[in-house]
């Protein structure tokens, strides 16, 4: 099982680097302003979970510069475990001004982000 798991891994991001979408583009003070937003959020990711692919996909073509961690590596596997509550990725920590939100679902990641930077 690890074998075939391992296979499908690599030909998942064989095809995301191949296909890599457009990153989009913007004015240098526009995307500065959209870095400033990001910077209270992090992505908790494995890099072969086609989930995760998927949300990294979606950055790309919305041009966010948002900080991912190997969630497989401690002490980020710990922290996505005790704060966020499950060991659970793709995984979106949005630090707010008292507390952060922690988003699971690849569709919920994505659909925040559009409605937020769109």
């Amino acid at each position: 099982m690890f074998v075939i798991r391992w296979v499908l891994g690599r030909i998942i991001l064989f095809f995301n680097f191949v296909f890599a979408p457009k990153k989009l583009t913007r004015p240098v003070v526009e995307q500065q302003k959209i870095d400033d937003a990001t910077k209270g959020m992090t992505i908790y990711e494995y890099k072969a979970c086609p989930f995760c692919v998927k949300v990294r996909r979606a950055l790309r073509r919305q041009g966010l510069n948002i900080v991912t961690l190997d969630a497989k590596q401690e002490p980020h596997k710990s922290t996505l475990l005790t704060e966020g509550g499950k060991l659970q990725v793709p995984c979106l920590k949005v630090e707010g001004a008292n507390r952060a939100t922690w988003l699971y679902e690849s569709a919920e990641i994505i659909n925040y982000l559009e409605n937020k930077f769109a």
